[in-house]
């Protein structure tokens, strides 16, 4: 995949997200694709197209969320890109910034997304990580 292609998907994905159109951000995605977020974050993974798309308008209605790319880096020999975001929730005074890693399929659709904080460590919690994503399973080192 080329690096302007995997940016111009990420770009209108996120134009999608800040429309809450459903059935575009559903189109950006393989039917079975992922979004991992940090291990305690309010929604968990995110399983499936739909789901994506769903948590996405709710936090459009709900929080006034627009989302802004900030930085873009792709890797075409892997069809893998990293995004630097700003998320901005003007009707309860939040901003959060944070960095996602795509994976995408052969026909330039989103496999996966794993989503990266900035946040502030949890009492108790001894390895801080993405929810639900298999780090061992997928090589990664682990205690």
């Amino acid at each position: 995949m080329l690096r302007e292609d995997m940016e111009r998907t990420i770009s209108a994905y996120f134009d999608a997200c800040n429309r809450a159109d459903k059935a575009e951000i559903m189109s950006f995605f393989v039917p079975d694709g992922v979004h991992y977020f940090p291990e305690g974050a309010p929604f968990g993974a995110l399983r499936g197209a739909e789901a994506i798309a769903d948590c996405w308008v709710r936090c459009v209605a709900e929080l006034g969320s627009h989302w802004t790319i900030d930085n873009f880096v792709g890797d075409t020999e892997n069809n893998q890109a990293v995004i630097e975001w700003s998320h901005f929730k003007p009707k309860v005074e939040l901003l959060l910034r944070g960095d996602e890693w795509y994976r995408f399929a052969p026909d330039g659709k989103i496999l996966e997304i794993r989503a990266y904080y900035a946040c502030p460590t949890h009492e108790g919690v001894k390895e801080h990580r993405i929810g639900g994503f298999d780090y061992a399973g997928r090589g990664y080192p682990t205690p």
